[in-house]
């Protein structure tokens, strides 16, 4: 039997799993980082299984022991309150001022680039461009209608443009998202408020688009993803669907025209060298992820959830003072 548990991680626990830091001390057998350092911070992964031996972490074999179970995939934690242990979270627990990281899931970056700026390569970057780049292996000239135009879904879209897609569809409900996702560089943009995606996606493309990217973890546009491929075109799906959950496709449309369904966790990444890849991609502007960003004090964690879930933040950035 499947656990239907999206995240069965015991409480109490520290979350954050887009995290940025300076490394500030490191044990006798880290070769990868020094002290002084700039970094940012990715999911956990054993790095022996076949999946991590092909370079595909985000598939490992214990990735639910290493970032959903509250320890460093051994058991234990690096956190304690009161001499009680406290859940760790994706091998990093980054809402705190320190953490302690295995190197695996410590990337090095360019110190001329700000943290606040590279944190969200952990996740939100690493699941779209990288569900882009990576997983779906789109090329210029190629076309991409995206569902949801949340962080995930805009950092999918800037690298759609990044690579020169010829046709960029954002495909929301949010008016003021789909106006930034125009300025990101979308092509087109549908409001699923005022027309029905596939036939205004038959008004923009008749014979359809090579990839549609879904983030929104809704059924029903998840089957509306499929119906609006070209033949051979590629549905990527990311959103944090629960276990258990059913689709329904039309087998006939998708055989017939060699379409592929597919599911995509972290964009596929192996995040020691897609990491560096993007930061540089930020640093020379052609990913200008700080169109999407948001700065908190960490005092306002719950002004950043709060914004984050009205969707006044896209992707909100919680800072620490030094």
């Amino acid at each position: 039997m499947r656990d239907h548990k999206i995240y069965p991680i015991p409480h109490p626990a520290v979350f954050g799993h887009e995290g940025g830091g300076i490394i500030e001390r490191v044990g006798r057998g880290v070769t990868t980082v020094k002290t002084g350092d700039h970094v940012v911070l990715s999911f956990g992964f054993c790095g022996h299984c076949q999946a991590c031996g092909d370079h595909h972490p985000s598939y490992c074999s214990h990735f639910d022991d290493f970032n959903f179970h509250g320890t460093r995939g051994d058991g234990t934690t690096p956190i304690s309150q009161h001499g009680q242990p406290v859940s760790f979270f994706q091998a990093q627990s980054s809402f705190a001022t320190h953490t302690v990281c295995d190197e695996r899931h410590v990337v090095l970056m360019p110190k001329e680039v700000p943290l606040d700026l590279l944190c969200p390569l952990g996740c939100a970057v690493q699941t779209g461009a990288g569900g882009v780049i990576n997983s779906l292996g789109m090329k210029f000239g190629q076309s991409i209608a995206v569902f949801g135009t949340g962080s995930v879904g805009l950092c999918a879209l800037m690298a759609a443009k990044m690579i020169g897609a010829s046709e960029i569809i954002a495909i929301d409900r949010n008016s003021q998202r789909l106006a930034l996702a125009k300025e990101l560089g979308a092509t087109a943009t549908i409001d699923t408020r005022e027309e029905p995606v596939v036939e205004a996606m038959k008004r923009l493309i008749p014979g359809g688009v090579d990839f549609t990217f879904e983030t929104t973890a809704n059924m029903a546009l998840l089957r509306q993803a499929t119906e609006v491929l070209a033949r051979r075109g590629v549905c990527g799906f990311v959103g944090g669907i629960p276990a258990g959950t059913e689709v329904t496709l039309d087998v006939e449309w998708m055989m017939t025209g060699g379409r592929t369904f597919r599911g995509i966790i972290l964009g596929d990444s192996d995040p020691k060298s897609f990491l560096p890849k993007m930061a540089k991609a930020i640093a020379n502007g052609s990913f200008p992820i700080d169109k999407i960003i948001t700065r908190y004090p960490f005092e306002r964690i719950n002004d950043a959830i709060a914004d984050s879930e009205s969707g006044r933040s896209i992707k909100a950035v919680l800072q620490f003072t030094a």
